[in-house]
């Protein structure tokens, strides 16, 4: 398929492997923009922007396991950076530039903290399952004395 070609939403469900439900909730948190200019009774319709956007927002929810709320913050957060990246290329003046930085740090610091919490509690699970390991090892030596 082209760029440009416009792709229904069974068709993107299937190139990413959710619901077309899961599609129309996102949209309703705002995580996809492709419903709003779209007439009453409309098909929706989807480019390969929209596309990208869903994969990526499934990869993070997936790999960080993120519950919908903080999806959306890490979206909202990625949005406004992107925002910024947009003014920055303007070639503002350096007062301007540093105007876009102190906006950015408090971003990504958001999206940190959001790995950060997930880290631990991998880590902390980790643990867990290594002193559970440990335990069921030690019971097996045990028994085959």
């Amino acid at each position: 398929m082209t760029t440009g070609a416009a792709l229904r939403i069974g068709e993107v469900a299937q190139r990413v492997g959710v619901t077309p439900r899961t599609i129309r909730y996102y949209e309703e948190l705002g995580l996809l923009g492709s419903g709003s200019g779209r007439e009453k009774g409309a098909h929706r319709t989807y480019d390969e922007a929209d596309v990208a956007r869903l994969q990526e927002l499934i990869r993070l929810r997936d790999l960080l396991g993120l519950s919908l709320e903080e999806l959306v913050e890490l979206a909202e957060a990625e949005d406004a950076r992107a925002e910024l990246r947009d003014r920055w290329a303007e070639n503002p003046s350096e007062e301007e530039r540093l105007r876009i930085l102190d906006e950015a740090i408090p971003h990504v610091e958001r999206q940190l903290a959001l790995v950060r919490s997930r880290q631990r509690n991998l880590e902390e699970f980790a643990a867990q399952l290594e002193a559970k390991l440990e335990r069921l090892r030690s019971r097996r030596r045990e028994l085959a004395r």
